[in-house]
């Protein structure tokens, strides 16, 4: 593990080894690198159970009779699954799918959770500790309000499709440092900043744009310590360390590509409208193809195309794998673009409205003293 550390912030100790925390001269063994991240904490803080940041009662809505996600957004509805369902099932459908799609964010947020809570049993810099802290918290209350969300549309959450639940288990146990922050920090964390980017563009239902907002104040931070990491370790790395870095990317970038979101890990919504989900997987398939895949990873907030942008900009791309990745996406494009993923421009709104609410909330408070 310490073999691919480069950077003293990102030092580790082995997670059981609570007495290299408690060494004397560590404690002043500080690096800045992330104080600018950790102040701004109290800017963009925001609680899932207060109304003034996001009220869960504040707009009815009735997932039987409306969309939650325009009908383009459901695959099924645009196949000849759709032929199968009246109007009322295909309302019932699309929204149990983006049902799936945010208990998957839900259990993906507990991952991150889980995460960062063991970050900070083997980090051994105080700041990066703190830091760790930091976003344990954060993650902590976007599952409060991912899990109040989906209570409060469908009663309760999806289980976790294999392919998630499997990937970050791994990432989660993983004794590899650079496993847990290229998998979580920007794998992950990728994926979500183009998924919340989606969301807060397309749905029609403004709690859960509100709900995305809100968490979009956090991920900006959490998808930025993956990128200090990125730029003080991977230009160091040998030869042979990239190759395991880029090479496990690579492969984690495939398993989410092919598997995420396809029938077989959303079969659980499917058998109370009568449908198998091999035959839906094979409607979808012959409704859309690569081409078609290749098509949508063109708009700028597709998870993947996110995703890719994040390995390249952080250097982890380099010819060897460029191919498994060029097969989606224009990697000259990408290149071209500047640094930022999809979705900071609804984070720095947030963040703005955010520091204007807890300032106020901190002038309420003086005069209540």
């Amino acid at each position: 593990m310490s073999d691919f550390i480069h950077d003293a912030v990102y030092n580790t100790v082995d997670r059981d080894d609570f007495m290299s925390l408690i060494e004397v001269d560590r404690y002043a063994d500080r690096a800045d690198a992330f104080d600018e991240i950790i102040s701004a904490t109290r800017d963009h803080f925001w609680d899932p159970l207060d109304p003034r940041y996001i009220d869960f009662d504040a707009e009815p809505f009735d997932v039987e009779k409306q969309l939650i996600m325009p009908r383009e957004f459901t695959v099924e509805l645009n196949c000849a699954v759709a032929d199968r369902l009246d109007e009322k099932q295909q309302i019932r459908l699309a929204n149990q799918s983006t049902r799936f799609m945010l208990s998957s964010i839900l259990h993906g947020e507990q991952g991150a959770f889980s995460l960062s809570a063991s970050l900070c049993t083997i980090l051994k810099d105080p700041g990066a500790q703190e830091y760790a802290s930091n976003q344990a918290r954060e993650e902590a209350r976007h599952v409060n309000g991912f899990t109040r969300y989906v209570q409060k549309r469908w009663g309760g959450p999806i289980q976790c499709g294999p392919t998630l639940a499997s990937l970050m288990t791994e990432i989660v146990r993983a004794p590899e440092v650079y496993k847990k922050l290229v998998g979580m920090q920007m794998l992950i964390e990728g994926l979500a900043m183009g998924a919340f980017a989606t969301l807060a563009a397309k749905t029609n239902d403004p709690t859960l744009q509100r709900l995305i907002q809100m968490v979009m104040s956090d991920e900006a931070f959490h998808h930025r310590f993956g990128k200090i990491w990125a730029d003080r370790t991977v230009p160091k790395l040998s030869d042979e360390q990239h190759e395991v870095v880029e090479d496990w990317a690579a492969h984690c970038f495939q398993v989410l590509l092919f598997n995420l979101v396809n029938s077989e890990q959303k079969q659980a919504i499917y058998p109370e409208f009568g449908l198998d989900w091999e035959w839906v997987r094979g409607a979808v398939l012959e409704a859309f193809g690569e081409e078609d895949r290749r098509q949508s990873m063109r708009e700028s907030t597709n998870i993947f195309r996110v995703l890719i942008k994040t390995l390249l900009k952080a250097g982890i791309i380099t010819e060897r794998t460029r191919a498994v990745y060029a097969n989606w996406v224009d990697m000259n494009e990408l290149a071209a673009e500047d640094d930022e993923v999809a979705g900071y421009d609804v984070a720095a709104a947030a963040m703005q409205e955010l520091a204007e609410i807890n300032a106020q909330r901190r002038v309420i408070s003086k005069a209540l003293r």
